[in-house]
């Protein structure tokens, strides 16, 4: 693999801790829109205990981040409240419209199950404090994984309602699953440096899963070589992030000098 780059190590490895941070604290985002509006009161509860963890792993994220920052006196605060949708990294995957619970359900498990083997190979890097994250924070993504693959299964050979729906939802996220495995110099230079892991390597067991899960669930697998979305990691998405940017943002930027305590 060649390491030639023009990143220094502090850069990449800031870059890297918030692309992981972004995917995180948005899609957490998205998941608490169903806080009040679950399908019933345990699913709303769940729902919302995992977009607590999802948005509580991208806060540690960010903090970490800050340390290989030049200033190194930014918080949490910063990244999710003053920074505009073309400085965000998140995948699209994660910033499209919360959609029917079919759609959330389809999104949580295609997301979790390639969170989960990304966690896992994460687990040997050097350094000690983001391997330290990345084994505590597996534990939920593996609860988020079992989770959401059991509603998949319980959709997809449901009813013809529930199959149909799960099945529309799967077919129109296709299309962005293809950025999970994206990688750059970033990437490069962190599975280099011992901070990072090539995805690629586990590619074929996160197919293998997919698989697996969707036939259970009796539901018709996408093609895999259809046209995939690509761009986020260089902060083009689309419109749906700016909306929900100015849902999330406006209060923290009107009121700067306020107490969050």
């Amino acid at each position: 693999m060649s390491t030639t780059t023009s990143l220094t190590s502090d850069i990449a490895f800031r870059t890297y801790l918030l692309r992981l941070a972004d995917d995180r604290l948005i899609l957490g985002q998205r998941i608490s829109e169903w806080c009040g509006h679950g399908p019933e009161l345990e699913e709303d509860l769940a729902l919302a205990n995992i977009a607590l963890d999802l948005i509580g792993h991208s806060s540690a994220l960010y903090e970490y981040a800050n340390q290989f920052d030049e200033r190194g006196d930014l918080t949490p605060d910063h990244f999710v409240y003053f920074r505009d949708d073309p400085e965000f990294t998140n995948l699209q995957l994660c910033e499209l419209p919360r959609g029917d619970y079919a759609f959330t359900t389809a999104r949580l498990f295609l997301f979790s199950s390639f969170s989960f083997f990304l966690y896992r190979n994460l687990q040997s890097i050097e350094d000690e404090q983001f391997r330290g994250m990345i084994q505590k924070h597996l534990k939920e993504v593996k609860y988020h994984l079992r989770h959401s693959r059991d509603w998949v299964i319980k959709l997809g050979d449901g009813t013809d309602i529930s199959h149909q729906k799960i099945q529309e939802a799967l077919n129109e996220l296709w299309m962005y699953i293809g950025e999970l495995f994206y990688a750059d110099e970033v990437d490069q230079l962190m599975v280099y440096s011992g901070n990072g892991t090539d995805t690629s390597v586990f590619h074929g067991e996160w197919k293998q899963l997919v698989e697996q899960t969707l036939t259970e669930a009796t539901l018709e697998i996408p093609d895999w070589d259809q046209f995939m979305i690509s761009g986020s990691r260089k902060g083009i998405h689309s419109e749906h992030l700016g909306h929900l940017l100015a849902q999330m943002q406006f209060l923290r930027r009107s009121h700067q000098d306020a107490d969050w305590q």
